[in-house]
């Protein structure tokens, strides 16, 4: 049987456009608080006892950083406490932004700290060299941190050469590093090694037990963090007092 057509009602229209346009003002409004605190609010509730300071880390990778959004207009400056940017990697790689973000970090009165990432393969002494040469750690500055994410042949061989890097930056700087790996290598790695050190751990789909590992400085949590002033991803980090 064939249907009538009804004609059509423009107030009705008019009613849906604008229930429509309610809606996603409403969802792009719940996105923006989401961008500027739900990195915040994500991890509050759960966290660690004692991680109580937020921060982040970046690279080349995040691009031009627009410090002034992320910290000022959209009112992270409250939240944010400290920010890692890296400096190096292997014998002679320099990352391009990390001038530009230190100098943006001071401008701001952001506390900052220097990273190298480790690449086993590579001679270790050289690797100290290529971040020293770099960097010069100034009064104020967060520890430096060696960042471990790479196999070696073995286990002992990554141990003796992190302890050659470690040993040529605290000489250099005066400021014992510390380590950033993942929690799968702390664990089956590191935890009987590096006693008298403090590490840096990331764990994405669970929180490890932190709460009585007084080595563990900072936890982070996520490597997929959204900010305004950044484009792309960022890592998202909370942490114990310095």
């Amino acid at each position: 049987m064939a249907h009538r057509k009804s004609k059509s009602n423009p107030v009705k229209k008019i009613a849906i456009i604008l229930l429509l346009g309610s809606a996603a003002y409403f969802i792009w409004h719940q996105y923006q608080l989401y961008v500027n605190h739900g990195f915040q609010n994500a991890i509050i509730e759960n966290r660690p006892a004692d991680f109580n300071k937020f921060g982040i880390d970046v690279s080349h990778h995040q691009g031009d950083i627009a410090w002034e959004d992320l910290l000022i207009s959209n009112e992270q400056d409250s939240i944010i406490s400290f920010v890692y940017f890296k400096v190096s990697e292997g014998n002679n790689h320099i990352d391009t932004k990390w001038k530009e973000n230190r100098s943006s970090l001071h401008k701001f009165g952001k506390q900052s700290g220097a990273y190298h990432f480790f690449l086993p393969t590579k001679n270790a002494s050289l690797q100290a060299k290529n971040f020293l040469t770099a960097y010069n750690y100034t009064t104020g500055d967060l520890p430096p941190v060696l960042d471990v994410e790479v196999e070696a042949e073995t286990n002992n061989q990554l141990i003796e050469s992190m302890k050659i890097w470690l040993v040529a930056v605290e000489k250099k700087t005066g400021v014992k590093p510390m380590i950033y790996t993942s929690l799968h290598f702390y664990q089956t790695k590191f935890k009987t090694e590096f006693l008298d050190y403090k590490f840096w751990i990331a764990s994405y789909s669970r929180m490890p037990e932190l709460e009585n590992d007084e080595r563990v400085l900072i936890w982070q949590y996520s490597e997929k963090g959204r900010l305004p002033g950044i484009d792309g991803k960022v890592d998202l980090n909370v942490a114990k007092d310095f």
